[in-house]
């Protein structure tokens, strides 16, 4: 009634109907997200107001793209993807066990009188109980003494599988380890950062590769310059190779035109100086390397600033190729490709500074330049290239690369990962099952809801692949019972129970703990 007194057009509703209304969101939303989940879920097109298309099975690409107005749907999905944001992957089966959890309280709270303090209480310890599980079922990983390449690509198939068909997400995981292994260091933090990523629409997805040095979205600017160089030696510039006006306000008075010249080319001249120093470089370096070796070398420039065209053309009658207006995050990764120092100076350069590439070479793609760096010694950043006929194709692969990456790391950092296929959710409701005959009280509820949301990932997975759910989850619940040091996960090629780990189906430790 004292609603109603500040504003009559106001909707109020008792306790019960809040619930019930928030219960049905969450059921609207398991029922979204379920039918993608897993290496045989279906592919969902969302289709933009202004007619763009995207085609994809991500959790957190559905999730950030759907327009989704009910507060409670709305906050699960946040929630969901900022687990998502920070883990790389896991926002579908987060969000089916927390829906899970809440339409399956329904019909104790609603119907059977049961406070939801108890439900949620009771949550609560199932939750340190589940907890102490998953310390046990951790399979460890040595990644310090000896980068396990199979191990590694097991772990990131598992994940890019449910996003990309078989094919795809098998050649892009061998690429993606090998990403990772040319970045590694074990004494500092993986940076992922260092791998680029390029994408160029054509060809088809799965010419998708990885290049072991440098893609750069931009050519030469001069039409005289070398389009492809052979063992190169490359010099990082943050250098201004062109005539800039002064920051505060200046002016130069000349009386006749003979002074004005003077000032041109005395303006000219500092500017070709800088030029004269890198020709004199290059001369310098180029007949080192050929007495030493006896090799004819080439010189690139990379510049993080301008070059005008006077610059250039000095620049191309050396046969030097010069790229201008590089973007500061690729000058870093050039110089951990090919070696040598970023300069802010011309003056005191030294051969430290120059690094080598042995190809450089630029190309022409749908009237655009790339300028590709590759053949080069001890790499420590690197290029995944992705190549697609659309953009909606290039957006999912590109979300795919994220994700798996993001599975690489965790497994690094956390130095171990869990049995998949379903195990842990498996072995999750056998251990609530046996422990909710241990308790007494209403809390039992809590337990079972728990456990049934839990098995409600191996069941979607079943239905997804088209088996028999009921038949397959008693066979591997009754193995399990039997044995229950082994954990035991689903095939949904057969519906048999399996060893995933030994398999090769294994999702990072952190997903599951943030379940």
């Amino acid at each position: 009634m004292s609603v109603h007194m500040l504003n009559k057009k106001a909707d109020s509703l008792r306790s019960t109907n809040v619930l019930l209304t928030n219960i049905n969101a969450s059921k609207g939303m398991y029922e979204i997200i379920k039918t993608n989940l897993g290496p045989k879920g279906s592919y969902k097109m969302l289709v933009s107001g202004a007619g763009a298309i995207k085609i994809t099975k991500d959790g957190n690409v559905l999730l950030n793209e759907m327009m989704i107005q009910h507060p409670t749907a709305s906050m699960l999905s946040r929630i969901c993807s900022s687990i998502d944001e920070m883990l790389g992957d896991g926002s579908s089966s987060n969000l089916i066990v927390a829906t899970s959890l809440i339409y399956l309280s329904e019909k104790y709270i609603l119907y059977e009188g049961i406070h939801p303090r108890i439900i949620t209480q009771g949550f609560d310890s199932a939750k340190t109980i589940l907890f102490d599980l998953l310390e046990t079922m951790k399979i460890p990983v040595n990644i310090e003494n000896y980068f396990d390449k199979e191990f590694l690509f097991n772990v990131c198939k598992t994940c890019i599988r449910t996003k990309l068909p078989y094919t795809l997400a098998d050649k892009l995981a061998n690429e993606l380890v090998e990403s990772i292994r040319i970045i590694y260091d074990p004494t500092k933090q993986l940076d992922l950062h260092m791998i680029e990523i390029m994408d160029i629409k054509r060809h088809m997805s799965i010419d998708t590769k990885l290049v072991s040095g440098m893609v750069l979205d931009h050519g030469c600017r001069h039409p005289n310059m070398p389009s492809k160089l052979q063992n190169c030696l490359i010099l990082v510039l943050n250098v201004s190779l062109e005539y800039e006006k002064s920051e505060v306000f200046s002016s130069f008075v000349y009386s006749n035109a003979e002074d004005r010249n003077k000032l041109v080319q005395s303006e000219r001249k500092f500017t070709d100086d800088k030029v004269k120093k890198i020709i004199e470089l290059k001369k310098l370096m180029v007949e080192k390397k050929l007495k030493e070796t006896g090799k004819e070398y080439s010189f690139a420039v990379f510049n993080q600033k301008g070059i005008d065209p006077i610059s250039l053309d000095l620049l191309a009658k050396e046969n030097i190729m010069a790229l201008r207006r590089i973007k500061r995050r690729n000058l870093e990764r050039i110089t951990l490709c090919c070696g040598g120092n970023p300069c802010n100076n011309v003056y005191d350069l030294t051969e430290e500074d120059v690094g080598y590439a042995g190809l450089v070479y630029e190309i022409n793609i749908n009237d655009e330049k790339y300028t590709f760096i590759e053949e080069v010694i001890n790499p420590k950043s690197c290029t995944m290239f992705i190549q697609a006929p659309n953009d909606y194709t290039i957006k999912q692969i590109k979300d795919a690369i994220r994700d798996g990456l993001r599975s690489i790391k965790n497994t690094i950092e956390d130095k171990c990962v869990i049995s998949g296929a379903g195990s842990f959710e498996i072995a999750a409701y056998c251990k609530l099952k046996e422990e909710e005959k241990k308790i007494k009280g209403k809390q039992k509820f809590s337990f079972d809801i728990y456990a049934n949301s839990m098995l409600n990932i191996p069941k979607i997975l079943l239905e997804n692949s088209g088996l028999d759910t009921h038949q397959s989850l008693f066979k591997v619940i009754d193995k399990y019972n039997a044995n229950p040091v082994e954990p035991l996960g689903v095939d949904l090629d057969t519906g048999e129970p399996i060893v995933a780990h030994v398999k090769g189906r294994q999702p990072c430790n952190c997903q599951k703990k943030k379940k």
